[in-house]
Formats: structure tokens, sequence, C-alpha cells
């Protein structure tokens, strides 16, 4: 089944998150209980709600987006080529700048998106704050009344399971054992909001968001048993 889909039909992509505000105390009196309320469970009794707060940027309600990579195959004849861009800046503008490339250039019905865990965390939160921010959803994030095979998704952690829904396997791991260059070689998630708070360095943040695009294409390959891109077939444009 792999082995039939076009890999041009592909957007390839990846986001990075950070807490929606640079600390705890920048949330009012309901917006603190309701963070409380939300992550009771997740910090048990090891962490306060403000010692927990670094990692907001995992929810949709009290994160927000600061990249959106994406990458797709732009084949030349028999020439293989990757190529990659990313959406940044003001979350609104990202979301909207994103929304068009899917209704412009990635809106046939054969067109997928294709993300490792997109389908627990990466399609989900773009369509969430797309709502947050009250932008129409895009036809391949709009999930109502669909069927499952009417979703255009693919999920490289999903294909990895083979049927075992108890299965999470990262992204780094499935790079190692894949034997595929790892994109966690600079930062890795848990310090995206350091660096887009403390260092303001979102340059770093982007390049380490297309190294994972790129990750995620070079899963899909090997999962097809073809070769992997070669530095030379990577552009970023």
């Amino acid at each position: 089944m792999l082995q039939k889909i076009n890999l041009e039909n592909v957007l390839f992509l990846d986001i990075e998150t950070v807490p929606e505000y640079p600390n705890y105390d920048d949330l009012d009196a309901e917006e603190k209980t309701l963070w409380e309320q939300k992550t009771t469970y997740q910090r048990k009794d090891e962490f306060t709600a403000d010692e927990f707060y670094d990692r907001a940027g995992i929810w949709a309600e009290f994160g927000k987006i600061i990249c959106i990579s994406v990458g797709y195959f732009a084949n030349k004849g028999d020439v293989r080529q990757f190529r990659t861009t990313s959406f940044h800046g003001e979350e609104e503008q990202l979301l909207r700048e994103f929304k068009a490339l899917l209704e412009t250039h990635f809106n046939r019905p054969h067109h997928l998106l294709c993300a490792h865990n997109g389908k627990e965390f990466d399609f989900p939160y773009i369509a969430r704050r797309m709502i947050i921010n009250r932008i129409t959803l895009p036809f391949k994030l709009n999930l109502f009344g669909k069927k499952p095979w009417e979703i255009a998704h693919l999920d490289t952690m999903e294909l990895w399971k083979f049927g075992d829904y108890k299965h999470y396997t990262s992204l780094r791991l499935m790079t190692k054992i894949l034997g595929i260059p790892s994109p966690k070689d600079d930062i890795d998630g848990s310090q995206v909001r350091n660096v887009f708070y403390e260092e303001g360095d979102i340059d770093r943040i982007i390049t380490y968001c297309e190294k994972d695009v790129i990750a995620v294409a070079q899963i899909l390959l090997r999962l097809r048993n073809e070769p992997l891109l070669e530095a030379d077939e990577m552009l970023h444009v």
C-alpha cells in the first residue's frame, strides 16, 4: 500500500510549540485555576502548577505554535529533490500562511499530510489553534463527519505500530533503529521553550523543526524500503 503512494502527493510536516505566555505569573487567576485542573493527573504530587508550566506548550489550550515546517518531494525527471520551508512569526499569521498552502498546492483528494505522531499531536494541535485564532479549518484538517478512510493523514508512528495501539516510539528512537541521521543533534523538544523565550533564537528552532521534517520523510522512505535522501537532494526554499 505504501509503495502505491506517489511521494510528490505527500506534505511532510512538524510543529514546534511553547507555552502561550513566558511565565506562569502571566496567567490570570481563572487561567491559573484551569491550568491546575488540566494538569492534575500529569503533575501528581511531584510538581506545583507553577513548576509544571514550562510544559504548557504540549496542550493547545495553554500553548501556541511558533513554527510549522513542511517538506515535499519535487522530483525533476530521475533527479530526486526534497524541499523544506517554514512558517514562523505571530501564530495567527503563520497559521493563515500554512492554511493557504493547504488550499492551493495540497488541496486535492489524493494529497496527504504526514507527521510522526501527527494524529495524536500535530494535526489536532494545528486545528485547535486555528479555531482559537478564529480561522476556518482547511479541508485537510476538518475531520467532522469524515469516515476514517476519508481522512488524508499519514502518521509514521502509527505505521510503525502495525496494529499495536499501545506502542509508542519516539522520532529519535525511530531514526536510530532505522539507521537515519538523528535530527536531535542540537536541541530537543524540551528545550524549545527556553530557546524561544530566553534566547530568542527562532532560527535555531526553525532548523531543528526542518530536521524533524526531513527525518519523517526518511522514515517513510525506509518503510517503503527505498534509499534515504542524500544531502545534495535536500533543498531549503
